[in-house]
């Protein structure tokens, strides 16, 4: 079966769903629509075939994709919980990529440059993104990435995470009754969001 054709604006968003991320989740979402792209989660594909075929088939219709390792549990320690999604879909892209070297374009975020060969140790000479596990890091780095002549600055960025985190705690979660911030109904209204308040940001800047 050929692969899916792939978007060149869309972003595989790879990672952690857990309540201590969502600001960073939020700022994935809020940093890659200010910047021109779609991001897209693995929870977000409806359908009864394997989870793995689901996420396979969507990273190879997106043209990039952005890996999380920073919740990567490093620790031995009986209480911990592994995270062993996060690897085993960046070792999926990074297979895909290699046999489809024009296809695909991947990036690893870590928290800090010291863990990239801990969680990873064949990721060695990867030059990580890392984002230090704040909300500016990740904007700092989405930006650096994928800069255009057009893109936002990381200040206007942090004044729309904080809008649309807020719509996410006030409205979205209420109205999907659910705490669920990765759900699959909460990441689309998540995306409408950001997407409306960017096109709105694009007009105010046209009528300047």
């Amino acid at each position: 079966m050929p692969p899916p054709q792939t978007d060149p604006n869309s972003v595989f968003l790879n990672i952690p769903y857990d309540e201590e991320f969502r600001s960073l989740y939020v700022a994935y979402i809020v940093g890659l629509y200010r910047l021109g792209y779609t991001p897209h989660l693995a929870t977000e594909i409806p359908g009864g075939t394997r989870r793995l075929d689901r996420i396979l088939a969507l990273i190879q219709s997106c043209r990039y994709s952005i890996h999380d390792l920073s919740r990567v549990e490093l620790t031995s320690a009986p209480l911990s919980t592994p995270r062993f999604n996060m690897p085993l879909e960046l070792g999926m892209t990074i297979a895909w990529t290699h046999l489809n070297p024009d296809l695909h374009t991947w990036f690893v975020w870590e928290a800090s440059r010291d863990r990239i060969e801990r969680s990873a140790s064949d990721l060695k000479g990867t030059d990580a993104n890392i984002h230090q596990n704040t909300v500016q890091g990740v904007l700092s780095e989405i930006r650096s990435v994928f800069w255009h002549k057009d893109a936002p600055s990381v200040q206007e960025m942090t004044k729309m995470h904080g809008f649309v985190e807020s719509g996410l705690q006030s409205y979205i979660l209420p109205r999907a009754g659910t705490n669920d911030a990765f759900a699959p109904g909460v990441f689309r209204e998540l995306c409408w969001l950001t997407s409306s308040l960017t096109e709105l940001s694009a007009y105010s800047r046209r009528r300047v």
